[in-house]
């Protein structure tokens, strides 16, 4: 287990706070953030590469903040890969194996077997300056991981390559990972996070926000700026009256006069409200329910997604619903068609 303890430091004006985190053996870990945030000075901190002001890191309950980066057990691949151009493929991988004491047999075997893990081996007579940029990613995976490191520790990855290249690197992580290797990845994209990670570590300006499994932190976020985050569009300001009760229910409005009701106290007058967009139902006519949000509006923008169809909608405040591709179709929805949508007031998650 990898476990990081109050790591502390100053970079000019940037400022990485007090950062304490732990890292299950075999976990996947995406550090998630827009960037400034601080996610790339963590990897390097754990590399080695900076020394923090202050913080402890262990590794399976050995202090290795003081570690040498040649003799600390984390492999880094940074987004541009730094591969080296005047070696071939095979010399770039076979680079950290070299002076660990192993035969020149054993180097070539230990070569071959990481280059068909890592799907390269039709390369391994090519310079990098001829290969593709997914390509060179999976050499600068393969060659790290030669050195058999701990932890593997990413830096975007991901970032530079074209849809059908990130699919096919994102696959070989997942294998790489459910061999074993406990990987450390930096994304500032909410949906390779989601896809890759077994663990989310939400970071805003050299602050851990949140981190837990992606499910407690895409459906319970603890901020707005984590909600917005996590893909989350309906995020209502509402004033309450907290005296003010109706049927166990509590009332606010939103700047726009929609009266929104939830089930638990608000923490203060203005509260902001969340509600993600799966939870909302949208219909042509208003429900016999016990949803007790329901307003009718009008369809505002259709957008296609991956896993659906997300629904713009009006009621005079805008509404991100998100359906089935077979509901717009049996449903007959368009821009501009009157709907109604409603959602029950425990849906309803208070920030």
């Amino acid at each position: 287990m990898l476990e990081i303890k109050n790591i502390s430091t100053r970079l000019g004006d940037f400022h990485l706070k007090n950062i304490s985190l732990k890292v299950e053996k075999g976990d996947y870990l995406t550090l998630l953030g827009l960037s400034g945030a601080g996610k790339t000075v963590l990897l390097e901190i754990l590399a080695g590469l900076i020394t923090p002001d202050e913080g402890t890191i262990f590794l399976d309950g050995e202090n290795i903040s003081g570690m040498s980066i040649q003799k600390r057990p984390l492999g880094l691949v940074y987004q541009d890969m730094a591969l080296f151009p005047h070696m071939k493929v095979h010399k770039n991988i076979a680079f950290g194996l070299h002076g660990k004491g192993l035969s020149g047999s054993q180097i070539r075997n230990r070569v071959t077997q990481l280059a068909e893990q890592a799907r390269v081996t039709h390369l391994l007579d090519r310079h990098p300056g001829t290969l593709s940029g997914g390509e060179a990613q999976r050499v600068a995976l393969a060659r790290t991981l030669a050195s058999e490191p701990s932890v593997l520790l990413l830096d975007e990855p991901l970032a530079s390559l074209d849809v059908t290249l990130r699919h096919e690197l994102r696959d070989l992580l997942k294998e790489i990972n459910q061999s074993g290797k406990t990987i450390i990845h930096v994304t500032h994209d909410y949906m390779e996070a989601a896809t890759l990670s077994k663990t989310i570590a939400v970071i805003e300006n050299g602050t851990l926000l949140q981190w837990g499994k992606p499910e407690e932190v895409f459906r319970n976020p603890v901020s707005e700026f984590v909600a917005r985050f996590s893909g989350i569009k309906n995020i209502f300001q509402c004033r309450f009256n907290p005296d003010e009760q109706q049927n166990g229910l509590f009332r606010g409005k939103t700047p726009h006069g929609l009266l929104m009701k939830v089930i638990e106290p608000p923490a203060q007058n203005i509260t902001h409200l969340m509600i993600p967009g799966e939870d909302i139902i949208v219909s042509e006519q208003k429900l016999e329910t016990s949803a007790t949000n329901q307003y009718q509006g009008f369809i505002k923008e259709i957008i296609t997604l991956n896993h659906g169809v997300e629904l713009i909608i009006s009621t005079g405040e805008n509404f991100s619903v998100i359906v089935s591709k077979k509901s717009v179709h049996s449903l007959d929805l368009s821009r501009g068609k009157k709907v109604w949508i409603s959602f029950k007031a425990s849906a309803v998650r208070q920030m």
